[in-house]
């Protein structure tokens, strides 16, 4: 598939929200290259092909006791687009997708398949993690699976009534596996920031009511529902978003209870073609992570920046994150991370450049998995190790032969 001079990038299953898997020229589909070929009951570690689905995983092994050790927001992606994004989850102080590599196949050229590791062909392997494909196409890998006792989470909610006490809860929640809050973006003045907080861990069978016990890896069909049209641009006006945050911030009241799996990892998921909620128009994802000591001003001011343009994010999560992923380009690093649905409209790309200057301004980075419209100097400021992978690109060959639309809009 190397064989001609085009240049070329590799797609999994098109869940990026960019133009990192776009190529004009040649995109190769990975979606055949979808068998898991070698299972290490004792260790836990996966050897599949690089276009099997997350959502195969899962059906395949969660029924024997393992899972993910770390998943996106959807379940719909390949394992090659999980490394070449370095996903994260909810439970980054897990680290990110690449940390549970054991090794990847990569093929950097006509003939030449490279084993790389933390151990062989480590450059390579660093630039790979977070790539977004740009080291060459990504064939086979090996990542250690996590073990759980049941297809259930043990769930607590709070609230925040405010950013201050939000980032407090989160802070404060090392000792659970699972952290998120969604975030009311409309929320001004002393309610700016108020949240719904939702820590988890997978649920011990212990746990479990006493009819669910002989079968706890039990998951209740899937019902899913579509969007059947574009939705009209007044559905997601400030007025109806600030109504719908006023439902969803009630509706889930304080508490502990049990939860599906789906419905706390994958929510979206049950919900075919929901972008169209946004319209014609589509949407722009806008994520960027700031460091601790950084972020509760850093995100105060973007969260009052959002609610003063009155451009209502209908999708506003903000996560906690761990230790520096060892990815060349890996988004993840320690403090919080901020990620906003915005429906495009004129002024939409005026506001995500306001963001942008309060997340350099913060020391900052934005999230290249959901970039449709960075800028260079933006890349270059959250990304101090760019010209490492720049220089890898040019040594071993890369730069002519893996391209896309992203790389370069952004000289990667």
């Amino acid at each position: 598939m190397l064989q001609t001079a085009t240049p070329a990038i590799a797609r999994g299953n098109g869940r990026s929200y960019g133009d990192s898997s776009l190529n004009p020229d040649l995109t190769l589909s990975l979606l055949g290259l979808d068998r898991m070929l070698a299972f290490d009951a004792a260790s836990g570690v996966l050897v599949c092909e690089a276009g099997v689905l997350l959502s195969d995983v899962i059906e395949t092994f969660l029924r024997r006791g393992w899972f993910a050790p770390v998943t996106p927001g959807t379940r719909f992606v390949t394992v090659g687009g999980m490394i070449a994004s370095d996903v994260h989850g909810k439970n980054h102080r897990a680290g990110s997708f690449g940390d549970h590599l054991a090794w990847l196949d990569l093929a950097v050229g006509p003939g030449r398949v490279l084993r790389c590791s933390p151990t062989d062909n480590a450059e390579l392997f660093a630039a790979t993690c977070g790539g977004m494909g740009l080291t060459g196409v990504i064939l086979r890998a090996a990542f250690r699976m996590a073990r759980v006792e049941t297809a259930a989470m043990r769930q607590r909610t709070l609230h925040a009534r405010g950013l201050d006490e939000c980032l407090e809860l989160l802070g404060a929640s090392r000792d659970w596996t699972y952290s998120v809050a969604w975030i009311d973006c409309l929320a001004t003045g002393r309610s700016l920031g108020r949240s719904v907080v939702t820590l988890a861990e997978h649920a011990v069978r212990d746990e479990l009511p006493a009819a669910m016990r002989e079968t706890p890896f039990r998951r209740p069909p899937p019902r899913a529902r579509r969007v059947p049209v574009d939705f009209p641009g007044f559905v997601l006006s400030p007025a109806s978003v600030r109504v719908f945050n006023q439902a969803y911030y009630w509706a889930h009241p304080s508490g502990d209870e049990l939860a599906t799996l789906d419905g706390y990892f994958y929510p979206l998921d049950g919900v075919i073609d929901w972008n169209r909620i946004y319209g014609r128009r589509g949407f722009a994802q806008y994520q960027c992570v700031l460091p601790p000591e950084q972020s509760p001003q850093g995100m105060r001011r973007l969260l009052t920046a959002i609610a003063g343009a009155g451009d209502a994010s209908f999708l506003t999560v903000l996560k906690p994150m761990g230790e520096q992923s060892f990815g060349l380009l890996s988004f993840p690093r320690p403090g919080f991370t901020l990620a906003l649905d915005f429906a495009i409209k004129p002024r939409t790309l005026a506001l995500m450049d306001r963001l942008d200057a309060i997340t350099a301004e913060h020391s900052g980075r934005l999230y290249l998995t959901k970039d449709s419209r960075m800028s260079r100097d933006m890349l270059a400021s959250g990304y101090p190790r760019l010209e490492e992978f720049r220089r890898l690109r040019r040594e071993h060959g890369l730069e002519a032969r893996f391209q896309s639309l992203q790389s370069k809009r952004l000289e990667l």
